[in-house]
């Protein structure tokens, strides 16, 4: 839905199924009977004359319609459930079966693992955030005679109860499960199916969540708290650098304190690694007491000399 709203109600919308694959058994055995009979009825018309002749052809043709009728043939995938006279009395298949014309009707049951389609609906996890959400069923028909007999439209009865267990799974559940904990809140709600159709004849192989749709103001809040968590990992790298930095600087202090040499021999190691660059230039700050000292050298070297010859014996 536009801008992540969600209704107040669950709208009614037809149930989904997912599309399986069709296979057409052709079952030539009644084709065959019936036009046996159909020619041995033609064949007994021609030879007798009158109106036995018309009888025995129109009791071959319904003849050869019953035994027609009586020959079933079910896929290796399917179960045949016999009702005689409305009653059910049998299961048969797969293979080649008969059944009596007239009183015995047939279900073919299908005992094939299906997928079922749970369609999003919304639900409010336990920290009050509205989710919509979807998954699928997997399951199949283990005892067919209880499945068609015990629940009118068992597809469509799993998938209801799978709806409701998992908004009650849902409604426990804060919204961090969820998005982490998809797997075993799929179990749950499976488990949760299982005890309800208990009896049924139905075995669900598996219920996955598929889809959680969030609103998307939540979207947002959540892509900004992922972008935060992600800068301060990244902080804390270049912080954790700096500090072994310092640590790796601090020893390399003391060990050039140690030596005398070492603090001029880093300077002129420093001033070589610039020197071949001609874009480069060098630059050494001197205090201005340092040039005054300088300056004060001539007047001190004459005031040694001066004292020199004074101090010097004079001869007679």
């Amino acid at each position: 839905m536009p801008n992540g709203d969600f209704p107040d109600t669950y709208s009614l919308r037809p149930v989904r199924y997912r599309s399986h694959q069709t296979v057409t058994l052709t079952n030539p055995v009644p084709a065959i009977l019936f036009v046996l009979l159909a020619g041995l009825g033609y064949g007994l018309f021609s030879v007798v004359a009158g109106t036995a002749g018309i009888v025995l052809g129109v009791l071959c043709c319904l003849v050869g319609v019953a035994l027609a009728n009586m020959v079933k043939v079910a896929a290796e995938w399917e179960k045949g459930l016999v009702f005689r006279l409305g009653k059910y009395h049998a299961q048969r298949g797969p293979g080649l079966f008969t059944i009596i014309p007239f009183f015995d009707s047939v279900k073919m049951v299908d005992t094939r693992i299906r997928t079922l389609e749970i369609p999003h609906r919304q639900a409010i996890t336990m920290d009050n955030v509205p989710v919509r959400i979807d998954g699928v069923i997997f399951m199949r028909v283990e005892d067919p005679a209880s499945a068609v007999i015990t629940v009118q439209n068992y597809e469509e009865a799993v998938q209801e109860y799978a709806q409701s267990a998992m908004r009650d799974i849902v409604g426990s559940t804060t919204l961090d499960d969820l998005l982490v904990e998809r797997e075993a809140l799929g179990r749950k709600v499976e488990e949760m199916v299982e005890t309800e159709i208990d009896g049924w004849g139905i075995e669900v192989a598996g219920i996955r969540i598929q889809d959680i749709e969030l609103p998307e103001d939540l979207k947002r809040v959540m892509a900004r708290q992922a972008s935060a968590e992600r800068e301060k990992r990244a902080t804390i790298t270049k912080a954790e650098g700096d500090r072994e930095a310092a640590d790796n600087l601090a020893i390399a202090a003391q060990k050039m304190a140690r030596s005398p040499g070492a603090l001029q021999l880093r300077t002129l190691q420093t001033l070589d690694g610039l020197g071949p660059s001609s874009s480069n230039t060098v630059v050494i700050a001197l205090p201005i007491e340092v040039f005054e000292a300088l300056k004060s050298v001539p007047q001190f070297a004459d005031a040694l000399t001066i004292k020199s010859q004074a101090q010097a014996p004079t001869s007679d």
